[in-house]
């Protein structure tokens, strides 16, 4: 607080400004001495300015010729990965293409496989079945067989006393001289 109170007592001695106004004297308004405090800057300054501005002038071209040539190299190498990415896409096409013909190839061949070993499977089938008729009507037979022998001997031990069977070994011992005879003449 003691401060702001010696500020305004301060400020009390100090007159205040006259105001604003354009003065003419030129020694007063120094304007010589700010014409050369102004002038010799820029006299001894012009070349390092100017040579400021031609190594920026230098460094930036520089830089525009450096980012062309990296935007040809990325211009080329773009074009590089198309082409490479068309050929990849040809290539994927053939591969694709060659699967799907390999594929239906496999397919048919196991569909004519599997036809063969179908095939194979029904004969085998119709042989099994051919075999299993043959061996029923033998059994059928064997059995129609001794069956009618069994009848027979029946109907034989019934009918066949002791006077017709030996009229029968008579007939069959005739029956076999004569053909012993026919044979020998």
């Amino acid at each position: 607080m003691k401060n702001v109170i010696d500020f305004v007592i301060i400020s009390g001695y100090w007159p205040p400004a006259g105001g604003f106004g354009l003065n003419a004297n030129l020694l007063e308004t120094n304007l010589i001495n700010s014409g050369v405090v102004l002038g010799l800057p820029v006299y001894s300054g012009k070349g390092v300015l100017s040579n400021l501005l031609n190594n920026r002038k230098q460094t930036i071209l520089s830089t525009i010729r450096d980012a062309e040539e990296r935007y040809e190299e990325a211009t080329d190498k773009l074009k590089q990965a198309r082409t490479r990415l068309q050929q990849a896409k040809i290539k994927a096409d053939e591969i694709r293409i060659n699967g799907l013909s390999r594929m239906e190839g496999e397919k048919q061949d196991l569909v004519d496989s599997a036809d063969g070993n179908s095939k194979r499977l029904e004969d085998s089938k119709n042989a099994t079945i051919r075999f299993e008729e043959q061996r029923a009507i033998e059994q059928v037979r064997q059995q129609v067989s001794r069956l009618a022998l069994e009848r027979a001997l029946e109907v034989l031990n019934i009918r066949l006393n002791s006077e017709l069977q030996s009229r029968m070994i008579d007939y069959h011992i005739d029956l076999l001289v004569r053909a012993a005879e026919n044979t020998t003449d």
